[in-house]
């Protein structure tokens, strides 16, 4: 068994597995699972008011757990898969404890294939957040991933620029990342 098989053998027993993204070390737990997002949370020491974003490979594993309006949806074609967290409609059969009671998701698809495989592999979004304590330096070496997990997926030192994380919905920047300008840039065309 390689260690996909075995992150995903993990992923369906409610564990966690730390993965390589284009920007950072993620922490993924099945995203329907109220379990696995309890573990995330308790991983991170995170307080459970702040939502969790999950982690899509493909634009009809988005469209399933989010209602995404036209305006919306020109951005994420532009943006996505890339380094960018979007924030839009989510659907009600998310988790609560994903969405805090706000009716928004926080959707990553990122540009980096040992997450896209292990999520196409697992056929179900994954939690999307990064793999240390909450508040502590972004995790860019297997190292610097001092959270509770399962199984990590090695994928060598990361860039370290976070993802942008960007309110569709509202048309604001809630964090500011990767590809910031260009972001801006559009942003600012947007009605």
């Amino acid at each position: 068994m390689d260690i996909m098989e075995k992150a995903v053998k993990s992923l369906l027993t409610d564990g966690l597995v730390v993965y390589p993204t284009e920007t950072i070390y993620g922490l993924g737990g099945d995203a329907f699972s109220e379990e696995a997002i309890q573990k995330v949370y308790d991983a991170k020491n995170r307080p459970l008011s702040m939502p969790l974003s999950i982690a899509v490979s493909d634009f009809d594993m988005m469209a399933a757990v989010t209602q995404i309006g036209p305006g919306e949806e020109d951005f994420i074609n532009k943006f996505l898969p890339g380094p960018i967290t979007v924030i839009v409609k989510a659907r009600k059969y998310l988790p609560a404890m994903l969405t805090v009671g706000t009716g928004m998701i926080g959707v990553r698809y990122p540009a980096h294939p040992v997450a896209i495989d292990l999520i196409s592999r697992f056929d179900s979004p994954i939690t999307a957040t990064s793999a240390n304590q909450s508040g502590a330096k972004d995790p860019v070496t297997p190292g610097e991933c001092h959270v509770t997990y399962n199984i990590l997926i090695d994928g060598g030192i990361l860039p370290g620029t976070p993802s942008t994380v960007v309110d569709l919905v509202n048309r604001r920047i809630i964090r500011e990342g990767a590809l910031i300008g260009e972001v801006r840039d559009y942003l600012s065309t947007m009605e």
